[in-house]
């Protein structure tokens, strides 16, 4: 599990505890169903959101498979409960004009902007997370072959190929890198100061860029990702080949992070309905 899942599973555990405190329930043995309910609810009294309370019983279960194996508890009185369904929404996106603007518009004039092109032109051409930009080296970059290896969630491995825009933007990057002299440095993206450049600040750069090309809602790493993906399912209509691009153990997940226009589910509607072919 990464570091941030850690944190969150101990977060929520902290929580179930301090509710068997305060029911008196002391030992993992004598909770049942009902107490479990009782937990879900009084964290939906609370206001904690739907993910969050899935979350929390994600990790009750976990703790139960633990205590079971490990011959400290019978059953799992989390496993038949149900968590509040969640509302699935789209993350919003940027259309191909508004992100056509925004990477034309970062003109590679200064080792700044010539880096933050670079980054972005990474995130819409490959569909990069946040985590597995910022932790990327020079090594990972084919130049060659157009490819970039990436380490994603759950510390799993994926091929995703670079555009020719992007490649180009890397390869004027990495030329004004060298004037930096950081040449110990394996870390693609770098700071002035030649240290890695952190997660936030990717996030504050690219917040800039939106402001500065006048984008009016905020421009962040997952809306490059998430624009990436809906241009290729639109033009491709693949959501397997997005599913693949995206690094997602579930096609399910692909098809949250992703939509199809209407016009796109008119087209495929009126080619393949036997109702709809026209004659």
């Amino acid at each position: 599990m990464s570091p941030h899942t850690v944190t969150n599973y101990q977060r929520d555990l902290k929580q179930l505890l301090a509710f068997c405190n305060q029911h008196d329930l002391a030992g993992w043995q004598v909770i049942k169903s009902s107490h479990i309910r009782q937990f879900i609810a009084q964290l939906h009294r609370q206001g904690l959101a739907g993910r969050s309370i899935q979350r929390s019983l994600s990790a009750v279960r976990s703790l139960y498979r633990f205590l079971i194996r490990e011959g400290l508890a019978e059953n799992n009185p989390a496993q038949a409960v149900q968590a509040p369904k969640v509302e699935k929404r789209l993350p919003s996106t940027l259309d191909v004009d508004q992100m056509n603007g925004l990477l034309e518009g970062t003109r590679q004039d200064s080792m700044i902007a010539s880096r933050d092109r670079a980054m972005m032109e990474l995130f819409y051409s490959s569909g990069l997370r946040l985590a597995e930009l910022a932790s990327l080296n020079i090594r990972d970059v084919d130049f060659g072959d157009h490819l970039v290896y990436v380490t994603g969630k759950g510390n799993k491995s994926r091929v995703v190929p670079v555009g020719k825009q992007a490649i180009k933007a890397l390869q004027t990057w990495l030329t004004k890198r060298d004037d930096l002299n950081f040449f110990d440095q394996t870390a693609l993206f770098i700071t002035q100061q030649g240290k890695r450049l952190g997660v936030r600040s990717i996030q504050k750069r690219l917040s800039f860029w939106g402001k500065k090309q006048g984008i009016s809602d905020h421009v962040h790493p997952h809306r490059l990702r998430h624009a990436f993906a809906s241009h290729m399912l639109e033009s491709s209509g693949d959501l397997r080949a997005v599913q693949e691009l995206l690094g997602h153990a579930d096609i399910s997940t692909t098809q949250i992070y992703t939509h199809v226009d209407f016009q796109h589910l008119a087209k495929v509607y009126d080619m393949a309905h036997p109702r709809a072919k026209k004659k």
